[in-house]
């Protein structure tokens, strides 16, 4: 009896972890807001807002520990698009079940997200950036190795967390054909 007493008391190693930090490198901006976003909805009490941004962090925890150092912030924008688009998709299916309730939630939660996600390049933002790509390496009509040195040239111009990634394919494509 008196041992387990002793257990109780003692410091377990979850304690002393909650003071810890996740990151380990330089903080990047969009991760900073998350934190700083779920510190206050916590404070606020919200748990729907603190439950959201929770799984999303948990998912970009998880990626950081897959590789060798932090995602950048161009990785954390696309886990943030990514798990946008799942719950719209849940939305989406919550409705053909007949289940608005759900759909709404899943909505909701898209919503939270979306206010940490930057806006996409304009598509003439776009077209002008692949027009100087085209320029610049004058690809052959038609040519699949050159679209490929087009999308990388491209992507090595602008993150592609920042880009519809259909859209880019769609214009490139355009693009040589005409060329």
């Amino acid at each position: 009896m008196l041992r387990i007493a002793h257990r109780l008391r003692a410091p377990t190693r979850l304690s002393a972890m909650r003071g810890m930090r996740y990151t380990t490198a330089a903080p990047d901006d969009i991760r900073k807001r998350l934190t700083d976003e779920l510190k206050t909805a916590m404070k606020a009490k919200d748990a729907f807002t603190s439950t959201t941004i929770r799984s999303v962090l948990a998912e970009v925890y998880s990626a950081d520990k897959l590789q060798a150092q932090p995602l950048p912030g161009g990785g954390v924008v696309s886990i943030l698009r990514k798990a946008m688009t799942r719950r719209a998709d849940a939305a989406a299916e919550f409705d053909k079940a007949a289940r608005p309730d759900l759909a709404e939630k899943e909505r909701r939660e898209a919503d939270v997200l979306q206010a940490f996600v930057p806006p996409l390049l304009a598509p003439a933002e776009i077209d002008r950036r692949l027009q100087e790509v085209f320029a610049e390496l004058q690809p052959a009509p038609g040519d699949k190795k050159a679209m490929g040195q087009v999308f990388k040239a491209f992507y090595a111009r602008v993150d592609r967390s920042a880009v519809d990634t259909d859209l880019v394919k769609k214009r490139a494509e355009a693009l040589l054909a005409a060329a």
